[in-house]
């Protein structure tokens, strides 16, 4: 018999209303059924919003320290869990078991890092222009936060967003993707044991139409965190836009990675293989546009090339494997159409862009890395997010035309540049437009600790991660504080000795 699992709403583990339920499997292995999970509707996020809205009121009253100790006690037990959560993530999602004990330590280190700033969650106290006049500005909670989030990182994700969320005071409905119910449940459950009061967080598993929607639309829930597709994040603001709700929308990317003449091409190597085939492509940071100087171009590709020949795709769970499976087969299906988009643009096919068969493959959606050259920057593989192990190499002159082309997107999430010139790292830093520049290090790898976010089309303004996090999780109230015993006009009354 299969494991079933249920919705947490108000302190307590309920079926959907309707009494639907749908399936987990292991993308690595379909005959690995995970779980049964709650198929829920608008009912369910009703009341869940309703446990949220009800808990606010004594919730926001309960110092900031304290509600950081629990999120605190909360890291602790991933901390204990990290390899249990990390085994049951590969077996969830696919990638691999260095990856997904990555994703369990990002949940940690979020954890302290917001339970740290239970201490702090700073203002301003500033001088007023009147005699005996006090002016501040408080930080203070916003409400009931919606949080969605999307499969490919299922524990740091939810982590990055959950956890300001409470500190600042605010209650939680989340909505997690329905590939991996199971890591946020696990998250949801470490939560609880952690000590979260009822109707603080409450987990509503289901479709986005369904349950997504739902939490957008519904008039009390005061701001959304969302982290997926483009497509959907514009929905959602459109939506949200009804109701006036502050909306966090993290989104996709086309990120391109430059490597000059000058740098060094084994470091950019392990860098672009660690960024476009790291879990599978399946990042919103993954380097999908790999931007060549003409005088290492040739080298350069027969070295990525002999790489590439030898990266180990299988099943996470083995510790040799080095690319896990494709989420799911509609996923797949897209990754493979764009392959073919590829090939009828003119783009050279080099390696891979085919299905992987036979043995554990047959039971698993594995899909071979990929590389086309020859790419021009306008072609649709070129502006288009694959979301998949699919890297497009483009051949440039100059430094000035590799900016051109890394900023020829729609996108600006991420970016990496190597080179040994110091003065083209800075002008590179000031040139692109993305909301993450590295130099010499690949388009993935974002701490905690510092804002993470994107411009253009990859995001609405706002960031996550770091302190700026606080920022859209609280509310600013203006205080002043006249103890002159006298009306006193601001800009009208001057001061006198």
């Amino acid at each position: 018999m299969a494991e079933v699992f249920k919705n947490y709403i108000n302190g307590k583990w309920v079926d959907a209303k309707s009494g639907k339920t749908f399936e987990n499997r292991n993308p690595a292995n379909w005959d690995d059924l995970i779980g049964v999970f709650p198929k829920s509707g608008p009912e369910d996020v009703e009341e869940a919003v309703k446990a949220a809205k009800k808990a606010f009121e004594s919730w926001r009253l309960v110092p900031p320290p304290k509600r950081a100790d629990i999120v605190k006690k909360a890291a602790d037990l991933l901390v204990q869990r990290k390899e249990e959560i990390a085994r049951e993530m590969t077996r969830e999602m696919g990638k691999i078991l260095l990856e997904t004990r990555g994703d369990v330590q990002e949940g940690i280190d979020t954890g302290y890092y917001a339970a740290g700033e239970g201490r702090r969650l700073f203002s301003y106290t500033t001088t007023s222009e009147l005699p005996n006049k006090f002016a501040m500005a408080i930080r203070l909670p916003v409400g009931v936060a919606g949080v969605i989030t999307p499969w490919n990182f299922p524990m740091a994700i939810p982590t990055w967003k959950i956890f300001p969320a409470l500190v600042a005071g605010n209650t939680v409905v989340f909505k997690p993707a329905s590939d991996t119910p199971k890591t946020a449940t696990t998250l949801v459950q470490i939560l609880e044991e952690a000590g979260v009061p009822e109707g603080v967080v409450n987990l509503v598993h289901g479709g986005g139409n369904e349950v997504g929607m739902a939490i957008v639309k519904h008039p009390d829930v005061n701001l959304i965190s969302f982290t997926g597709s483009t497509a959907v994040g514009k929905v959602i603001s459109r939506e949200a836009s009804d109701t006036l709700k502050r909306v966090s929308l993290e989104m996709g990317g086309k990120n391109a990675q430059i490597v000059l003449e000058d740098a060094n091409l084994e470091l950019a190597l392990d860098g672009v293989l660690w960024g476009a085939f790291g879990t599978s492509g399946q990042r919103c940071t993954a380097t999908s546009r790999l931007i060549l100087h003409e005088a290492i171009y040739d080298q350069f590709i027969e070295m990525l090339v002999e790489r590439v020949k030898k990266l180990k795709v299988g099943n996470g769970l083995d510790e040799s494997t080095e690319m896990g499976p494709i989420i799911n087969e509609a996923q797949l299906n897209k990754i493979h159409q764009y392959v073919e988009i590829g090939k009828q643009e003119g783009a050279k096919l080099l390696i891979g862009g085919h299905r992987l068969t036979g043995g554990e493959y047959d039971k698993g959606w594995f899909y071979a890395p990929t590389i086309f050259v020859d790419v021009h920057p306008k072609m649709r593989i070129a502006q288009e997010e694959i979301f998949g192990p699919v890297l497009c190499v483009i051949k440039v002159k100059s430094f000035e035309e590799a900016i051109e082309v890394l900023n020829d997107s729609s996108y600006g999430l991420s970016s990496s540049v190597y080179t040994r010139d110091v003065n083209k790292a800075f002008k590179a830093i000031r040139d692109i437009q993305a909301g993450i520049t590295y130099i010499n290090a690949p388009t993935i790898g974002a701490e905690t600790h510092l804002p993470f976010g994107g411009v253009k089309q990859t995001g609405n303004g706002h960031r996550e991660g770091g302190w700026t996090v606080f920022d859209f999780f609280t509310e600013i109230k203006t205080v002043y504080i006249d103890y002159s015993d006298r009306l006193q006009r601001a800009q009208i009354d001057t001061y006198k000795e």
